[in-house]
């Protein structure tokens, strides 16, 4: 039997160079090719869970999600603290719409990332931002849903209540003025209840509209709402835990400025705090954005 030449190239390979030639095809971004070596290197070693993260990136740049998310699944079952474990499994939980799950599995990976003291730039934290607004988004549209049929079934309730009223009125003995009189009292009400309803709604609805945070309140690194906001000598902003980070992982210097920083001259901005809290007190669907 003939072998292929490719087959020739690869078949006496270890495990870890077949893993190599694999991360070349990648970086080449022959996607199909790099998951056939992944998948010899497996074979030959299906004990490192580096070869599943492997070819699950490849999966992801090839938009297959449910490969991707057995692959993360079986290389997180080796090593539950594999950052890239977390991180891809997470994106593809985005992308087929299990956005609870998908959180879960991103926050972690930053939690990890963080202890492991790994640099993936803002790539797990855009993501898990990603995931969080889409899910925020998909409860609202949820919650816009139960709004309006609510609204629509107590204006029947009002309108059957009022022919209610009315056909009663016809078993009464009294004469037609006095029953033409009291139908347009019936009706007055009635009307003014659903004109007091749709007035209510209107305004939740603009509420609604409404509901997005400013960008003075979110930090400058992770665009999120600041929580423990600090000011520097330059008089930007930043949330604490966020600068600290950057000047740990990326340099002792303002993000934005520059100009040479550290911890001891950041300064808690008690005003920034107040201004948070307010907004979060009267706007508790923040905490979910």
């Amino acid at each position: 039997m003939k072998m292929s030449k490719h087959m020739y190239s690869t078949v006496n390979l270890s495990d870890r160079e077949l893993k190599e030639q694999g991360n070349r095809l990648y970086n080449l971004r022959k996607y199909d090719d790099a998951i056939n070596l992944y998948s010899k290197a497996i074979i030959k070693n299906p004990d490192v869970a580096h070869y599943f993260t492997n070819r699950a990136l490849c999966y992801l740049k090839l938009l297959k999600w449910e490969n991707a998310c057995t692959d993360c699944r079986r290389a997180l079952d080796m090593d539950p603290n594999l950052v890239k474990g977390h991180f891809f499994l997470g994106q593809a939980l985005f992308e087929v719409g299990s956005l609870d799950e998908s959180i879960k599995h991103l926050q972690r990976a930053l939690d990890l990332a963080k202890e492991q003291k790994l640099n993936f730039g803002d790539d797990i934290a855009a993501q898990l931002r990603a995931a969080r607004k889409k899910r925020f988004s998909i409860q609202e549209e949820k919650r816009i849903c139960q709004e309006i049929e609510l609204q629509a079934y107590l204006n029947r309730l009002i309108n059957e209540d009022k022919e209610r009223q009315i056909n009663s009125l016809k078993n009464e003995a009294v004469d037609s003025d006095s029953k033409t009189g009291k139908v347009l009292e019936i009706e007055e009400q009635c009307d003014s209840y659903v004109t007091e309803l749709n007035s209510l709604f209107q305004k939740v609805d603009e509420r609604r509209r409404k509901r997005e945070v400013p960008d003075y309140l979110c930090g400058k690194i992770s665009f999120e709402i600041l929580q423990e906001p600090v000011i520097t000598p330059s008089g930007i902003t930043y949330d604490k835990k966020d600068l600290e980070e950057h000047l740990q992982r990326v340099g002792h210097f303002d993000p934005v400025t520059r100009v040479k920083l550290t911890t001891d001259q950041l300064i808690p901005n008690f005003s920034m705090k107040e201004v948070v809290d307010a907004f979060l007190t009267e706007n508790e669907w923040a905490l979910d954005y």
